[in-house]
C-alpha cells in the first residue's frame, strides 16, 4: 500500500477523525496482543520492528545490527514473515539462487545476502529450525507486535521525518497501537534521519528509551554512476519520495518519477513502459535495491540500483546494547 497523505505529521484531518473510532479499536487489539507472553527460543532473540504501518527502515537497521553481531563472532540468523511471498505451512530457509520475491518476499532476499534467513508465519518453528542450523542469535525482522517469540532485546525503528504521523492508529493514522502502549516492549529507538527537534519529540513520546540516531547513506560506487545524469526513477516502497530525495542529494537529475505500492509485483508492461521512457529521454532508469529483487534478471539488466546502508551516529552505543542483552 502507499502511505495515505492524511497520515502525515500534523493536525489530523476530518477523514482521520472520522476513522479514529475504528483506529482506537485496532490499536487496543494490537496492544492486548503485544502484552501476551511469548515462548523462549533456544537462542537470544533481537527484534527490529517499528510502531507504525509501512516502512521506517527496519531492514537496513536489521542488516546493520547483524553485521555488528557477526563482527563480534556470533552466528546470526534472520527470521522474517516474508511479506509478499507465497503462503506456506513450514518455514523455509531462503536461497537467493533458487527463490525469488514471489516465493519468499523481497526483504528476505536482501537479508539472506548477509546471514541465513528463515521465512515463515510460524516464528517459533522458524526459530527452532534456525537454532538447529547452529544459529547463536536470532534477528527478528519486524514482528514487534507478534507475541509468539519472547524478545531479549527489541528496537523500534522510527523515521525521523515522519515520526508517528498524525498520532492516530490504523486506519486513521499509521500507528499500530498507541506509542504509550508499544514503548514498554522496546529497549531502544533507532531514529533514522530528521533533525534534533524531531529526535526530542520522539524521545518525549517514549520517555526513558535510549535514542540511537542513524542515517541511510547511498553506496558511493553506485552513486558515482548517477551523478550528473538524467534519471527516470521508480520505486515500490512505503515512501518513494525518500528514494527520490536521495537521488537528488547525490546529484542525479530526475526527469520523471513513478510510484508503486509497497512490495508491488512489477508486470512486463510496466517495466517496458519505464524502459521506453528512459530511452526516449536518453536517461538512466533507476530504482531501489528492494525493488530490484522483484525484477526478473532480464528486466534488471536495464536498471541502475542505488543501495543504501544504515550508519549509526554512535555505533558503540548500539554495540553495547547488543552485548549487554546477549551476555545475560
Amino acid at each position: 500500500m502507499k502511505t495515505p497523505g492524511f497520515w502525515r505529521p500534523g493536525r489530523p484531518t476530518a477523514l482521520a477523525r472520522a476513522l479514529q473510532p475504528v483506529g482506537a479499536l485496532y490499536g487496543a487489539a494490537t496492544a492486548r496482543r503485544m502484552a501476551r507472553p511469548g515462548r523462549r527460543a533456544e537462542a537470544p532473540v533481537v527484534c527490529v520492528g517499528n510502531f507504525v504501518v509501512g516502512g521506517a527502515g527496519k531492514t537496513p537497521a536489521a542488516i546493520a545490527l547483524a553485521r555488528m553481531l557477526i563482527d563480534d563472532g556470533r552466528r546470526v540468523a534472520f527470521l522474517s514473515r516474508g511479506y509478499g511471498g507465497a503462503k506456506r505451512v513450514e518455514p523455509v530457509r531462503v536461497d537467493p539462487n533458487v527463490h525469488d520475491a514471489r516465493t519468499v518476499g523481497d526483504e528476505p532476499l536482501l537479508l539472506a545476502r548477509i546471514a541465513p534467513c528463515w521465512v515463515g508465519a510460524d516464528r517459533v518453528k522458524a526459530a527452532t529450525m534456525a537454532v538447529e542450523a547452529r544459529a547463536q542469535v536470532l534477528l527478528l525482522d519486524d514482528g514487534l507486535q507478534n507475541p509468539a517469540l519472547a524478545k531479549d532485546l527489541a528496537f523500534a525503528v522510527v523515521d525521523g521525518e515522519q515520526r508517528f504521523g498524525n498520532g492516530l492508529c490504523f486506519p486513521a493514522g499509521p500507528l499500530r497501537a498507541p506509542v504509550a502502549a508499544q514503548a514498554p516492549h522496546v529497549e531502544g529507538l533507532i531514529v533514522i534521519g530528521g533533525d534534533e527537534s524531531a529526535a526530542l519529540a520522539i524521545s518525549a513520546a517514549a520517555p526513558g528509551k535510549p535514542i540511537l540516531r542513524a542515517n541511510l547513506e547511498p553506496d558511493a560506487f553506485a552513486a558515482a554512476t548517477l551523478i550528473g545524469r538524467e534519471v527516470v526513477a521508480f520505486a515500490g516502497i512505503a515512501r518513494p519520495e525518500k528514494f527520490y530525495a536521495t537521488l537528488r542529494r547525490i546529484g542525479a537529475q530526475l526527469v520523471a518519477t513513478r510510484d508503486f505500492a509497497d512490495h508491488h509485483v512489477f508486470t512486463e508492461r510496466e517495466i517496458e513502459a519505464l524502459t521506453d521512457e528512459a530511452a526516449r529521454r536518453s536517461a538512466l532508469l533507476a530504482t531501489t535495491e528492494k525493488d530490484r529483487v522483484r525484477l526478473t534478471a532480464r528486466q534488471a539488466q536495464a536498471v541502475v540500483t542505488l543501495p543504501v546502508m544504515l550508519r549509526f551516529d554512535e555505533p558503540s552505543a548500539a554495540r553495547e546494547m547488543l552485548r549487554r542483552a546477549l551476555s545475560g
